[in-house]
C-alpha cells in the first residue's frame, strides 16, 4: 500500500515539474493533494504513525547506542595491531616503489 501511495505522489509530482498545460492543471492537482492530506483519515493515519514513531524512539536509541558502544569496542581493541599491519605494507610498498624509481634511472 506505501509503496502505491509513493507511487501516485511521484506521479504527481513529476506531472507538476513537467507539465507545460499551465497554472490551472498546477492548481487543481495542489487542491486535489490539499484535500486528501486534510481528509480525516488521512490524518488519523499521521497521528497513528506520529504516536508509534514517538513510543518507539527511546527503544530505538537505546539499541543505536548498544550498537555503537559495540563497534566502538570491537575497533578499539582491533586498533593496536592494524596499524603494525599497515605500516608494514607501507614499507614494504616504500622498498617496491624506490627499487622501480632507482631501476629506471
Amino acid at each position: 500500500m506505501r509503496g502505491k501511495i509513493l507511487f501516485v505522489v511521484g506521479l504527481g509530482v513529476g506531472y507538476v515539474l513537467g507539465t507545460r498545460a499551465g497554472r490551472e492543471k498546477y492548481e487543481q492537482i495542489k487542491s486535489a493533494a490539499s484535500k486528501l492530506w486534510n481528509d480525516p483519515r488521512v490524518q488519523k493515519r499521521v497521528d497513528d504513525a506520529q504516536d508509534f514513531v514517538k513510543d518507539k524512539a527511546p527503544e530505538v536509541a537505546e539499541f543505536l547506542a548498544d550498537g555503537a558502544k559495540k563497534v566502538v569496542s570491537k575497533a578499539s581493541g582491533s586498533s593496536t595491531k592494524a596499524p603494525a599491519k599497515s605500516s608494514g605494507s607501507r614499507s614494504t610498498a616504500s622498498k617496491s616503489t624506490s627499487a622501480k624509481s632507482s631501476t629506471a634511472k
